[in-house]
């Protein structure tokens, strides 16, 4: 059971690797790391220059009650906002091994919605 646990492990960080090896944000256009985890959800536009992390938020500081999905777009909406009042227009979006799709994917769109350029 074990090496089950430890293949799955090594298969994930494999992932996160290829996808990370393609992606890289700057101070003009931050990367935005999303991750999703069984309980809670980090959005961070992070500087790979400085490595420095420029706004996070999380999924659990949205008071909006409703399905995860719909949580994930206002977290979408809110990072936008303040970006936008940090002088930050286009970003480039790091999944960190997670598939383009639900949670990731109305992060994504409220970052659109909220007048990003991804």
């Amino acid at each position: 059971m074990a090496n089950k646990q430890v293949l799955k492990k090594q298969a994930s960080e494999r992932r996160r690797m290829r996808v990370r090896a393609k992606i890289s944000g700057t101070a003009e256009r931050p990367r935005v790391s999303v991750f999703r985890g069984a309980r809670d959800m980090y959005v961070q536009l992070i500087d790979d220059t400085t490595g420095t992390t420029i706004l996070a938020t999380k999924l659990s500081s949205i008071k909006k009650d409703g399905k995860p999905v719909e949580k994930a777009k206002e977290i979408g909406l809110l990072l936008a906002k303040q970006a936008i009042e940090k002088g930050i227009k286009t970003v480039v979006i790091d999944r960190n091994r997670f598939q383009y799709h639900g949670r990731v994917k109305a992060v994504a769109e409220g970052l659109r919605e909220g007048g990003l350029t991804l």
